[in-house]
């Protein structure tokens, strides 16, 4: 972009700021009511309205995702959301359905939202992406002067707020702030149609209708950062209960008609919470001094993490508060392709400029998961991993499919421990720091890893697994994805090679079903199954003996199904006969041990047809040289050792 475009864009905002705002009279007020009721909507109707103006789409039977880790219930999906926050569909989901009943002006509207959730699990991170959307609202009518910018239609007096309700279909909530009281009485001679009304935005920079109470020390809380204080300056000039001696300042004040937040809510002493309790249930706060109490609309958005409020519920006089929170789980993610999202949208916000070798983001994304799981009586943590993550998984030598919903019935408030995306963000900080070629390959960042929680987990049951994870468990997975990899790019037209085993096992595995004959694609003659190619598929998942009828049976109704609703099925669609055709392909390969391993007797040949493998991982696979080489190596020292 030139100069000069970008001068353009200065002079168009600068322009736009100087259009005039809204100055008007409860007339002129009434007259925009008229035409769009929505101009004096409550706080939370106000913020729900702008989240779902951004779209909302339904993920719904169709969809894969939906089918394997929702058990085919629809879930929302918030457009506004969606782009920013990855595997949190039921945490977004419970926030809103708290902000359209609110809206609704139902018993929600007067509860705190509390997100419960591990550190670095993304609490704090959804809330000021709650605040940016408040600021993104159409501006709100205020009057003028008023310090807790409070809504005009309060000036309507009592006796005629009924027969407004009926006329315009608006029920009016509070009355006056002492302040612009003292003003309507003593500027205005108690005319309410003269009381100027006009324009504001919202602001999170400029404390405009968002206000955030940071966790105190015990010895410095102070009500006055809740409510505002006495200015004491003024009570020279004016007595202790003139409503001009009042500095409304508090978070309450400045949080009236949009959000107040309340970080890290339970490291605060309960006394200083109480306001929190007239707010919700009365929706109004303590004015300082001696003054009347102050009507307050607004969303009370707390966070915390699980042990604070287990200690905090814990104790029975916490009782009138905790009757007014509506909680709401932020867990850590449980899905290592979202979780490997998460990573991506955070390297894409740095200036980083390095190479991220592929699988890097994914194994560290598989160990923070892991870490995040409890463990389950019927499935290994590899596999409970890989069902979380939408995968089916055939229980070795049987048909039966390990289901979703079973594991997650066996433990309660999964995900509320384990390493946080923090942790993991700082080991490729690390890794990068510790790379010559600015490159990080799954090898540099599970080593990194390993160093990382040797050194900073303390607790020594957890270190010990985690590494186990690491050394273990992730090695071993690591290197059956680089075995597949390194074979696919070796092995000229894999894809056809994988598609041509599909069909025919397809073909035979019908035939087998249905007690038919399978026709020969060259000679056109009919023919028997052939069980033995179907077997030499099938023992690579471990079905043998007599499961093979079931599975045999299943795969066919399951493909035939998906052809019925003109879905397209390639190899890859069934996840276990995916696998079984894999490392039956990658079991066929006897070459690939010479040419990766034997750098000295390579011959012409087996040379060119390394470069032409190392050549595909660049063009086809995202490798750079450097990140090709590293695994190359990697894998001839741990997968094709030379007998």
């Amino acid at each position: 972009m030139s100069t000069k475009n970008f001068l353009k864009i200065i002079k168009k905002h600068r322009e736009n700021k100087k259009k005039e705002k809204f100055k008007g009279f409860l007339e002129d007020y009434l007259e925009l009511i008229e035409g769009d009721k929505d101009i004096a909507a409550l706080s939370h109707k106000r913020l729900y309205k702008e989240i779902l103006s951004r779209g909302l789409s339904t993920m719904g039977e169709s969809d894969e995702r939906c089918n394997k880790l929702f058990d085919g219930d629809s879930v929302k999906i918030y457009d506004y959301f969606s782009s920013q926050f990855f595997g949190m569909e039921r945490p977004l989901e419970r926030v809103m359905r708290f902000l359209h009943s609110a809206s609704m002006r139902g018993e929600e509207s007067r509860q705190v939202l509390l997100l419960l959730g591990p550190v670095g699990a993304g609490k704090s991170a959804l809330v000021e992406h709650i605040k940016k959307a408040l600021e993104e609202t159409k501006s709100i009518f205020v009057l003028e002067g008023c310090p807790i910018r409070e809504e005009p239609l309060h000036l309507i007096p009592r006796s005629l707020r009924e027969e407004f309700k009926e006329q315009y279909g608006i029920p009016i909530e509070g009355d006056l702030c002492p302040v612009c009281r003292h003003r309507l009485l003593n500027e205005y001679s108690g005319d309410y149609t003269k009381f100027p009304i006009t324009e504001s935005s919202f602001s999170i920079r400029g404390r405009k209708g968002v206000g955030v109470v940071p966790p105190m020390d015990p010895n410095t809380q102070d009500a006055s950062l809740l409510i505002g204080s006495e200015d004491i300056s003024k009570l020279d000039l004016y007595p202790e209960d003139d409503p001009r001696v009042l500095s409304l300042n508090g978070a309450f004040n400045v949080g009236n008609r949009g959000i107040v937040e309340f970080v890290e809510v339970f490291k605060n002493e309960i006394e200083f919470l109480h306001t929190m309790i007239t707010a919700t249930q009365e929706k109004s706060v303590p004015s300082p001094g001696k003054q009347a109490m102050i009507y307050f609309d607004g969303v009370i958005i707390a966070h915390c993490n699980e042990a604070e409020w287990n200690k905090f519920k814990s104790e029975h006089t916490n009782e009138a508060i905790l009757d007014r929170i509506v909680r709401v789980n932020v867990p850590y993610c449980l899905e290592f392709d979202q979780e490997t999202r998460i990573y991506q949208k955070m390297i894409d916000r740095s200036d980083y400029d390095y190479h991220i070798a592929p699988h890097t983001l994914k194994i560290a994304a598989m160990f923070a998961v892991l870490s995040r799981l409890k463990p389950s009586n019927k499935v290994d943590a590899l596999t409970k991993m890989k069902i979380y993550n939408g995968e089916e998984i055939i229980e070795k030598g049987f048909v039966k499919k390990l289901d979703i919903k079973d594991l997650r019935e066996e433990v309660e408030d999964e995900g509320m421990t384990g390493i946080s995306t923090r942790f993991i963000m700082k080991a490729i900080d690390a890794a990068l720091a510790d790379s010559t070629k600015n490159v990080i390959t799954p090898i540099s960042i599970r080593n990194t890893l390993i160093k990382q929680v040797k050194e900073q987990i303390v607790n020594p049951d957890a270190r010990e697994i985690y590494l186990q994870f690491l050394q273990k468990t992730l090695h071993d997975e690591y290197l059956s994805i680089l075995e597949k990899e390194i074979t696919k790019a070796f092995v000229t037209a894999y894809d056809e090679q994988a598609e041509s085993l599909f069909n025919n096992y397809l073909d035979h595995a019908e035939a087998y079903v249905n007690a038919t004959k399978v026709k020969d694609g060259i000679t056109k003659e009919d023919m028997e199954p052939d069980e033995s190619f179907l077997a030499s598929i099938e023992e690579q998942i471990g079905i043998k003996g007599s499961s093979k009828n079931s599975f045999r049976a299943d795969i066919t109704s399951y493909m035939f199904a998906k052809l019925r609703r003109n879905e397209v099925i390639d190899w890859r669609s069934y996840g276990p006969l995916r696998e079984a055709i894999e490392s039956k392909l990658v079991s066929s390969v006897r070459d690939i041990t010479r040419i990766v391993t034997k750098s000295k007797s390579r011959d012409t040949k087996q040379q060119k047809k390394l470069n032409e493998m190392v050549k595909t991982l660049i063009d086809d696979y995202g490798y750079n040289e450097h990140s090709a080489e590293e695994v190359i190596k990697f894998a001839s020292n741990n997968l094709w050792r030379d007998s």
